[in-house]
C-alpha cells in the first residue's frame, strides 16, 4: 500500500469530486462507498474496486477485512485521519472507502412469475435505498429507475442501502410509459395511488408483476397510471392521508410476495 500525505494529492482530490457530483460518478463510470460493511458487500458481490483507501487505525482495527480489500483492489493507499475525513460523509468513520466501476447487474425480464418495483423521480435517496433494501430482502427481481430519480450512485443511497444496491439488480428507463407497456405484454404492473384504488389485498400477484410507486410529493403521473393494469390503494385505518413512498412501497411488495 502506498501512503498519500497531502489533501491536494490528485487521487483525494478525484475521490471527493466522485462523492459529490453525480455527473462526474457518470462520466467516470465510478462511485464511492464508505465503511467496512459496504466495501466487504461490494467486493463479496464480485464488484471491481478501482481505489481502496484505509487509515492506519482501520489496519489496526481489523487487519483480515482491510487485507482482503487491498487484495481486490487495483491500487490501495493509507491516509491519515485527517486526509480521510475530507472524504467521509458519515459523523463516525471506520476509516475504509472504495472506489467501485458502475455495476452491470439489470434486471433480466424473460423470465417467469418475478416481482419487480418501478420508482417514478424518487428524489429522496434514503428512500431509493430504502427501497433497494426492501427488494433485496424480499427477493424482487429488479427495481427500474426513471431517468429522473436522484443517482442511485449517490452515497447517501449507497448507505441506505445497506449494501442491496450490490445484490438487486436494477435499470434505468428512459421513458417508464413506453417500459410499463411493453411489460404488459408477459406480466401485470399496478400503480400505486393514494385513493380510488382497488385495496392491494384483492389481488393475487402470482404472476410476473410490477409495482409502480411515485414521487414522494407528488405521487405517480396521470400518464403512468394509466398504462399500468390496475391501480391499488393501501388501506388504511388511521387520519394518515399517506405513506411514505419507501414505506409505501414496502407494505405493497410485502404483500405481492406473501
Amino acid at each position: 500500500m502506498f501512503n498519500i500525505s497531502s489533501k491536494d494529492n490528485k487521487i483525494i482530490k478525484n475521490i471527493s469530486k466522485l462523492i459529490s457530483k453525480a455527473k462526474y460518478r457518470k462520466e467516470q463510470g465510478l462511485f464511492v462507498v464508505e465503511g467496512l460493511r459496504l466495501c466487504t458487500d461490494a467486493i463479496r458481490s464480485g464488484a471491481e474496486i478501482e481505489t481502496f483507501i484505509c487509515t492506519e487505525d482501520a489496519m489496526l482495527k481489523h487487519p483480515d477485512s482491510v487485507s482482503e480489500l487491498e487484495a481486490s483492489a487495483k491500487s490501495s493507499y493509507i491516509v491519515t485521519s485527517n486526509i480521510f475525513s475530507v472524504l467521509s460523509d458519515t459523523k463516525t468513520p471506520q476509516g475504509v472507502i472504495c472506489v467501485v466501476k458502475a455495476l452491470d447487474n439489470r434486471p433480466q425480464f424473460d423470465k417467469i412469475n418475478n416481482k419487480y418495483v418501478l420508482l417514478q423521480n424518487m428524489q429522496d435517496p434514503s428512500n431509493l435505498g430504502a427501497v433497494l433494501r426492501s427488494a433485496d430482502a424480499l427477493g424482487f427481481s429488479g427495481v427500474i429507475l426513471t431517468k429522473d430519480c436522484c443517482d442511485i450512485y449517490s452515497p447517501k443511497v449507497c448507505r441506505a442501502s445497506m449494501g442491496a444496491i450490490f445484490r438487486v439488480p436494477f435499470t434505468i428507463c428512459e421513458d417508464e410509459c413506453t417500459f410499463v407497456t411493453e411489460f404488459n405484454k408477459n406480466g401485470t404492473s399496478y400503480a400505486a395511488v393514494v385513493r380510488n384504488g382497488t385495496s392491494i389485498t384483492e389481488f393475487n400477484y402470482d404472476n410476473t408483476a410490477l409495482i409502480c410507486i411515485g414521487n414522494e410529493g407528488n405521487g405517480l403521473t396521470d400518464d403512468l397510471v394509466k398504462v399500468c393494469t390496475h391501480p391499488v390503494t393501501i388501506p388504511m385505518k388511521g387520519n394518515a392521508e399517506s405513506l411514505n413512498a419507501a414505506a409505501a412501497a414496502g407494505i405493497i411488495m410485502w404483500e405481492m410476495i406473501r
